[in-house]
């Protein structure tokens, strides 16, 4: 059995039927218009992972935050470089960049202000902080900003 890691906060078992349902209901275009089934290509195996996110658009700008921290999702797109967005049928590809740490505060400030109903659980500091107030745990909450893909022509 691998060893827990401490910058990754696991699922339960709630947590993890409650995902394939909101996972589920994204991809019919039921729920919050910010839910989206992100699907990324293993790094190792090649095969598509998917799990639902919430979407953090930002300054005209598209992010994925990673509130559990070094999911299996950031390792892969870490590697692979680009991820999809799938909601309502329609399945949308991006490059991904990650923030680097310096720049997070903000985007995690906005991130816990909007979803803190759904996340507030994992950030040791509540909804309405200062973006000051994030940097010394930025590090531990990958983010990523989304850029679109040219359609091949």
């Amino acid at each position: 059995m691998a060893a827990e890691r401490p910058d990754f906060l696991k699922p339960n078992a709630f947590e993890r039927m409650t995902n394939n349902l909101v996972g589920m209901l994204a991809r019919l275009g039921v729920g919050f218009g910010y839910v989206y089934v992100l699907e990324v290509k293993g790094r190792r195996s090649g095969n598509v992972y998917s799990t639902p996110v919430n979407l953090l658009e930002y300054g005209n700008r598209g992010y994925l935050v990673a509130p559990r921290g070094e999911t299996s999702w950031v390792r892969n797109a870490r590697v692979v470089g680009e991820v999809s967005l799938v909601r309502r049928g329609r399945r949308d590809s991006y490059s991904v960049r990650e923030v680097p740490v310096e720049e997070r505060p903000a985007l995690l400030k906005e991130y816990l202000d909007r979803y803190a109903v759904a996340v507030q659980r994992y950030f040791p500091i509540p909804k309405g902080s200062p973006a000051e107030s994030f940097k010394e745990i930025a590090s531990r909450y990958p983010v990523f900003e989304l850029i679109a893909k040219k359609p091949s022509v």
